[in-house]
């Protein structure tokens, strides 16, 4: 079958507009020559492709040129105003929400204390009061959104935009939350889990050429992330990467608070680390604590820290063996107090991952500091926007419309 038969539109998914703005926003061809040579398409019809997305707003050409054989081509650019995002990233102890343009850059954000234990309705509500403030306050026309992101703290079913099963979001298994936000708002809703969002980031911000990636978030709970095959890999029900409640053998199998014994977050996670700091140093209660005492020198916490990250290791091996990425990237407030983490990290995973899997490895902190989340939420709603597919047969419907 044709696949201008199931999409409705008069191009083919593989080499229509949609493609041609697909390869634009990588990297991979940003001149008409380019694009051209990477889809096998002549010259012609790349610029009719391009006339099309010029006409939608979507592309439009920079002040910037590369040399190759013959004249020097015009490099072409999504046009980041062509539309703006709600991104949020809802955390264990604030949230943040900003408003983007198509290229991830925040226009305008604001950090706030909700608590997870409010609930959907209280916590949602709330983000959503807050993006209106937003709007008004930078000036934006929320008539240009087009769609909201949001990470949160817990395993999501991504199609179904639900929280599903355990999580530190009591009372969110099951809650629909697309629902609750398109009272206020008739745009899509995306929803996925926070080191999801992150490790999207990540690759698309630090990595783009890296087909196979391993992301691991070490801050108050534990979790991970992976690119395979250059796509975010999620799981059946979106339990991919859930490494923080992983058994590992052999530490006493201390009590974790999902309630298991043994969990890896129950050994690494901030919140233990502080548990086992606090008893002689009161009023640490989260990774950040622990960071900072990391960062001021403190003996004690340094230890912690490196034995940590020789714990987190054994998980990170048996991961390197079994998925061989390229890259792994180590994030969250654990991560970044220091090279103590990613030290003790390298140090068990070149000792027990394959040799073969760690031949070409790099392990690495992240290069994001507080904003990879929202960078991440960005990055899905235009994913959603820009999928080849979908935008071939909008643009058909406008172009038929008109």
């Amino acid at each position: 079958m044709d696949a201008r038969e199931t999409s409705g539109s008069p191009w083919r998914t593989q080499d229509g507009p949609g493609a041609v703005l697909q390869l634009i926003t990588s990297g991979r061809a940003v001149t008409r020559a380019a694009i051209a040579e990477e889809l096998g398409l002549s010259r012609s019809t790349v610029l009719d492709r391009l006339a099309v997305l010029v006409g939608a707003g979507l592309v439009s050409e920079t002040d910037r040129v590369v040399g190759g054989r013959g004249r020097p081509s015009q490099v072409l650019a999504l046009n980041a105003h062509a539309g703006l995002t709600v991104a949020v990233d809802i955390g264990e102890e604030r949230t943040r929400v900003a408003i983007t343009n198509l290229a991830t850059d925040i226009l305008v954000e604001r950090v706030e204390r909700l608590d997870l234990a409010d609930g959907p309705e209280a916590l949602l509500g709330r983000v959503s009061t807050v993006a209106r403030e937003l709007f008004a306050e930078g000036g934006l026309e929320d008539e240009r959104l087009v769609g909201i992101g949001l990470g949160l703290p817990a395993p999501v079913d991504y199609e179904a935009g639900q929280v599903q099963g355990w999580s530190i979001m009591s009372g969110w298994d099951g809650y629909d939350i697309r629902a609750t936000l398109g009272r206020g708002w008739s745009v899509p809703v995306l929803i996925d889990n926070d080191v999801n969002l992150l490790t999207l980031a990540e690759q698309r911000t630090h990595w783009p050429a890296e087909r196979h990636l391993f992301y691991i978030k070490a801050g108050t709970g534990v979790g991970s992330g992976m690119v395979v095959g250059g796509a975010v890999h999620r799981g059946a029900q979106g339990a991919a990467g859930d490494i923080g409640h992983a058994r590992i053998s052999g530490y006493d199998d201390p009590l974790c608070r999902c309630g298991n014994r043994g969990c890896l977050e129950a050994l690494v996670g901030g919140w233990a680390l502080a548990e086992a700091l606090e008893r002689s140093r009161p009023g640490l209660h989260n990774a950040r604590d622990v960071a900072g005492l990391v960062k001021r020198g403190d003996s004690d916490a340094v230890a912690l820290l490196r034995t940590a990250g020789r714990v987190l290791g054994e998980a990170a091996a048996f991961a390197t063996s079994m998925l061989n990425p390229s890259v792994i990237v180590l994030g969250g407030a654990l991560s970044v107090a220091g090279d103590h983490l990613v030290a003790g990290v390298r140090e068990v995973i070149y000792q027990r991952a394959l040799p073969l899997a760690t031949r070409q490895l790099r392990i690495v902190p992240t290069r994001f500091r507080s904003r990879a989340g929202i960078a991440g939420a960005s990055l899905l709603v235009r994913d959603h926007l820009l999928d080849p597919a979908t935008l071939d047969q909008r643009l058909a419907s406008a172009a038929v419309g008109g």
